[in-house]
């Protein structure tokens, strides 16, 4: 099974072609914070569809404030991809589950407080498989280009008793880049550099049948 992981398209989500696979992931911000483009959503949901996949699974981000009033109201943000929010989707017995929240950013979508955070991160399911979060866990993935620590220290604590064969995210874009640490792949799927313009490709898992 071939998984196929994006994340912080910010709107460029079109430069990154045609992709393919069983299953696409996008771990957060498909908008962009200071743009204006009340058609953000609807723009990268026509995306989806043309992409060729089984599955296409979807979180919000930080800059995901359309996406965030849309699951406030109870919508599905998107007609051609499953969001989840603190939710698990199983395929091919596979579980995955998502989850968008962000620690430091008030003002910014799917930020959360320390005790929300441990809360929501209390949440992920003991036997996870594929874990999609918008923010690294700190100390994996996650320094800014000024040398910045921006992951979740509450994240990282939920994983000491996780073991997902893959933690996918986003959100630092310096990070880019995977890690193996003992059974986990981590990856920071960024798409975008620091100036905001697609520079990395998807990043690729082959999942053993």
């Amino acid at each position: 099974m071939k998984i196929v992981v994006i994340s912080d398209t910010h709107g460029g989500h079109e430069r990154l072609g045609q992709l393919e696979g069983d299953i696409l992931i996008h771990c957060g911000d498909v908008e962009h914070l200071f743009r204006d483009d009340a058609l953000a959503l609807q723009r990268v949901d026509n995306w989806f569809a043309r992409q060729n996949f089984e599955q296409i699974l979807c979180i919000g981000g930080n800059h995901d404030l359309s996406m965030e009033d849309e699951a406030r109201g109870g919508r599905q943000p998107f007609r051609h991809a499953t969001y989840l929010q603190d939710a698990a989707l199983t395929y091919r017995s596979v579980k995955f589950y998502g989850a968008p929240w962000v620690p430091m950013l008030a003002g910014h979508a799917f930020f959360a407080e320390a005790p929300e955070l441990a809360t929501a991160w209390g949440k992920i399911p003991d036997d996870v498989d594929v874990l999609i979060t918008h923010t690294p866990p700190a100390g994996i993935l996650d320094v800014s280009s000024q040398g910045m620590v921006l992951g979740c220290k509450h994240l990282a604590k939920r994983l000491q008793n996780l073991s997902p064969r893959l933690h996918c995210f986003g959100h630092v874009h310096a990070s880019v880049g995977s890690r193996v640490i003992r059974a986990t792949t981590y990856v920071n799927a960024t798409s975008v550099n620091s100036d905001f313009q697609i520079a990395h490709p998807p990043f690729e898992y082959e999942w053993p049948d």
